[in-house]
């Protein structure tokens, strides 16, 4: 078993929470039991995780996208209600690290994602969000084909990415940023770069892909934001020796 605020403490100061003006607050959410002995990481916490973490029997539940975000209503909808009310009751820990855990340069989505495609990350600065540059640049020497790349995304990823191959045959740059940030491939045009990584396309991508001569590849906004937190859960597992289980909750988007 291990301290509840020690292990949040020790997520916030890893990801330095403090530095970022996100779209709501990272860190403890709902504060739940104070000793802990198993964690569950997931993307979102929605009903379907909340029961999950419950039913295997967590006491904490980690999750990139948490419940409360600044555009949502202040008084709690009946939906939201019921999500605290299965943690409430529970005694279930629920925190959350949202563009903290996307720019982190060893454990965020965005570096994940450049090591699980067989880039090193470069030292460039890439897609700035309110204020922070949450994206990675990853680079390849020597260059990958095309279609290589995006056979390694469905592998990587689990899922068949769409594609605008409108980039060079070999790509030996890439930019990555997990998520819904189709409007980073201007940047990743402006740094010259072969290929550009999201999750979620746009409608002007197709044209901005092509004249722009880059690679646009939409790999699925979920699909693109397991790896960081489970590797979150992964050290919180190996530093405090508790349980930990990364939840699944399948989303096509």
């Amino acid at each position: 078993m291990a301290e509840r605020d020690q292990i949040i403490s020790f997520c916030d100061h890893l990801l330095e929470i403090d530095a970022y003006n996100d779209y709501g607050p990272n860190g403890l959410q709902v504060p739940g039991a104070g000793e802990i002995g198993k964690v569950v990481t997931g993307v979102s916490a929605h009903r379907e995780l909340l029961e999950r973490a419950v039913e295997v029997d967590a006491q904490m539940l980690l999750t990139h996208h948490g419940l409360f975000w600044d555009f949502l209503p202040r008084a709690l909808t009946e939906q939201m209600a019921e999500r605290l009310r299965i943690a409430l009751a529970a005694g279930l820990s629920v925190a959350a690290y949202h563009l903290p855990l996307d720019a982190h340069r060893e454990i965020g989505n965005n570096a994940q994602l450049c090591k699980l495609l067989g880039f090193a990350l470069d030292e460039r600065d890439f897609a700035e969000f309110r204020g922070r540059p949450i994206g990675v640049v990853g680079s390849d020497p020597d260059g990958v084909e095309a279609a290589t790349l995006f056979e390694r995304v469905t592998e990587a990823l689990g899922r068949e990415p769409l594609v605008f191959d409108a980039g060079p045959q070999r790509v030996r740059t890439i930019g990555i940023v997990s998520g819904a940030a189709a409007a980073e491939i201007h940047t990743a045009v402006a740094l010259g770069l072969d290929a550009f990584l999201t999750g979620e396309p746009a409608e002007h991508v197709m044209a901005d892909a092509r004249e722009g001569g880059i690679h646009f590849i939409a790999a699925g906004h979920y699909a693109t934001e397991r790896a960081g937190i489970m590797r979150l859960g992964e050290l919180v597992a190996e530093r405090f020796g508790v349980q930990h289980e990364f939840v699944d909750v399948e989303n096509p988007v």
